[in-house]
């Protein structure tokens, strides 16, 4: 019945693309507005599942004029022409699957689950398409004789490796198989992604009594009182949301409650109506299978092959390595906060709902510095024209205003960043505030990468979006973030950055299309300024006051920045090696989901364990994300980034020259080269681990 449907979808799509391209649907026209915006103001939900039809049915007809072209195959009417195949098509999911994570709703959820075996159709339509395989093959195979440029014969190696990797050489009956595992896990990882989002919502600690607020700072006070107006409640509400349940947890004396809002974020997911335990083990299945008719043991071992790492031995002893080295720093931090409960009343044994309370009890004595102390001096505003500013110092870019384009959502600005010489280079959409519409996290995509039209005579600059979920602002007071904030806003800023410094020729090349253990290179550099003397002190002002932040409290940020960064290595380690555990399986665990992960993990042990929890079933990036076999990614981009800081610490945090040559060898790159040569090209030598160590203090 299903490819019955299918088959009259596609028909009616074809029709409705003659009428479509000229009449209705905002999706499958081109943008008025400046640099093609998006059309924002004109999409409704009612126009996605007609144009995906349409950019479907119009993709396809691109493939088949390729397939039946009776000219013999060259790079320029097969590889090229595949390389721009689909572009209505990726137009309208850039739209919607952006917004179905940052705002989405019932009638988007269920239109995603519409389309997801359409574009897993699609996909594979091209992927196992044995007569377009036939002709992209016989290009690359006279690759050595065609004089082709770098970016031409990167892209046919990839274009290539695309087919091969996607089922390409299987037979007609392994095709058949390949395509039902990946429909299956299409609609698996929608609905583990789906299940973790509804869990995040339905979860509220509504208080009444204000003796329940003992310990809570007045801006946690007032943002809790906040959520609850806006829910038409009487009181207080704490949410699973980290601007919500982060502060309480740190501040709250009421060791109940912390309790029951760890326990209820660390079991979300297991059980109930939102469960993801199944999921799991069906999402771990379908990769094992697909990874098995590809030819490889794990899905490990597929996933990492053209990853820096290039494969599971390497990753594993890289994690295994940090693990070792890390863990006598994360014991002595963890004994110190337990001696200091100790010295302070607490009786019995501490609990991972009591280290945020006591840790940042400690560091407040070890520091007199805390988010009540700190937050007065980071003003969203502030932060933001800070993050321009230091853009515009390193790479001299300007972030204008571009009110006549339209936004997705109220809170949504945008921005036309513009070069030293007035070059625009992209759009930059700014969406920083939780709502229940929104994934949890923070994260950059975008709406369009940096490419030129096919013809290479007009180039498409990209459409970058960073979406987070920082602090709100109250009803008294402005949006004031955290010390933790400022980073994650520096962090996700180093990635549009990378997007907005694209260039190439080829959108599949160009910003931040790369390996997937180089990608957090260029953000997570982004969050070493945040604790640099020079740069704090020239905008970190008070937002009453206008007093800039004594040199005294710079001074503690920065005396403070490896506070527990042993316990904070050992905790991101730990969501490595569970990763990698799960993708490293040859068959799905005969154990339950929850008794996997702590034996994975057991190493990582540093607080009591607790029945019932796990973090496994809310993890979206590895089981909803891209992250699957790669949450290491974040550890090996660490090394990067340290290592290349150096040579900014060296030559100054905001010399030009070496501005010029990260953004020259690293930023604008993309994928032209590989990773490791990339990064040799800047640093003239491969990364040096230690340095990552050293930078954490963790060097004995």
């Amino acid at each position: 019945m299903m490819k019955k449907i299918m088959t009259v979808m596609a028909a009616c799509a074809a029709i409705a693309l003659i009428s479509c391209k000229s009449d209705m649907n905002p999706l499958l026209t081109e943008s008025s507005y400046r640099y093609e915006a998006p059309v924002f103001d004109k999409i409704t939900e009612d126009h996605y599942l007609p144009a995906f039809e349409a950019a479907i049915a119009e993709g396809k007809k691109e493939i088949d004029a390729i397939v039946n072209n009776p000219d013999a195959p060259t790079f320029e009417n097969t590889i090229l022409e595949l390389e721009y195949a689909g572009s209505t098509l990726n137009r309208v999911a850039g739209i919607f699957y952006n917004l179905n994570e940052a705002n989405t709703s019932d009638r988007m959820q269920e239109i995603a689950e519409q389309i997801s075996p359409m574009m897993t159709e699609y996909s594979l339509s091209i992927m196992l398409n044995g007569k377009l395989f036939e002709r992209v093959k016989a290009v690359y195979e006279q690759r050595e004789s065609l004089n082709l440029g770098q970016e031409e014969a990167k892209l046919l190696e990839k274009t290539y490796k695309g087919f091969a990797d996607n089922g390409a050489n299987l037979s007609a009956e392994d095709k058949e198989k390949y395509s039902k595992i990946q429909e299956e896990l299409s609609l698996a990882t929608l609905k583990f992604g789906k299940n973790s989002l509804a869990a995040t919502n339905a979860f509220i600690m509504h208080l009444t009594d204000e003796a329940d607020l003992a310990g809570l700072p007045e801006f946690v006070r007032e943002a809790a009182a906040f959520e609850a107006k806006n829910r038409g409640l009487e009181g207080w509400v704490i949410t699973l949301q980290y601007p919500s349940m982060s502060p309480f947890m740190q501040y709250s004396e009421k060791r109940e409650l912390r309790e029951k809002l760890w326990k209820a974020s660390n079991s979300k997911c297991i059980g109930g109506e939102n469960s993801n335990l199944e999921i799991i083990k069906q999402i771990v299945d379908l990769r094992i299978q697909a990874a098995n008719l590809l030819g490889y043991n794990t899905y490990a071992d597929m996933a990492l092959k053209d990853r820096m790492a290039k494969d599971a031995e390497t990753v594993n002893a890289f994690l295994a390595n940090l693990l070792e080295k890390s863990l006598p720093f994360a014991k002595k931090d963890v004994k110190a906060v337990a001696d200091y409960a100790k010295a302070n009343g607490f009786k019995g044994e501490l609990m991972p709902w009591d280290f945020s309370f006591y840790s940042e009890k400690l560091k407040k004595e070890k520091y007199s510095l805390n988010d009540e102390v700190l937050k007065p001096y980071f003003k969203l505003e502030n932060v933001k024209e800070a993050v321009f500013a230091l853009a515009d110092s390193l790479y001299g870019l300007k972030f204008t205003p571009a009110t006549d384009i339209p936004v997705y959502h109220p809170d949504v600005t945008v921005y036309d960043v513009t070069d030293a010489n007035g070059r625009h280079m992209a759009l930059f959409y700014a969406d920083f505030f939780p709502r229940a519409s929104k994934g949890g996290g923070a994260w950059m995509t975008s709406f369009r990468e940096q490419s030129f039209t096919k013809d290479g005579s007009t180039e498409k600059r990209p459409h970058v979006s960073i979406v987070c979920n920082f602090t709100k602002p109250t009803e008294n007071e402005p949006s004031l973030l955290t010390f933790y904030e400022v980073t994650t806003f520096l962090h996700e800023f180093g990635h549009a950055l990378h997007g907005i410094l694209a260039e190439g020729k080829y959108a599949s090349l160009t910003g931040t299309s790369v390996a997937r253990d180089f990608v957090e290179l260029p953000s997570q550099i982004m969050e070493n300024w945040a604790t640099e003397k020079e740069y704090l002190a020239s905008f970190a002002k008070h937002y009453q006051t206008g007093e800039v932040i004594p040199q005294e409290l710079v001074d503690k940020i920065i005396e403070s920045k490896n506070y527990n960064s042993g316990y904070a290595s050992v905790r991101q380690l730990q969501f490595g090696i569970g990763d990698m555990a799960w993708h490293s399986v040859t068959q799905v665990p005969a154990e339950d989901v929850v008794a996997f992960e702590k034996e994975a993990v057991k190493a990582c042990a540093l607080m009591p364990d607790v029945e019932g929890t796990a973090f496994a079933p809310s993890f979206g990036h590895i089981f909803s994300g891209g992250y699957a076999a790669g949450y290491y990614s974040y550890k090996w981009a660490e090394v990067l980034e340290a290592d290349a800081f150096q040579v900014f610490k060296e030559t100054g945090i905001f010399n030009k020259e070496t501005a010029e040559k990260f953004r020259k060898e690293i930023l604008s790159r993309g994928s032209i080269e590989d990773a490791d040569v990339i990064y040799r090209n800047f640093r003239g030598r491969d990364p040096e681990p230690e340095a990552l160590l050293k930078k954490f203090g963790m060097v004995k």
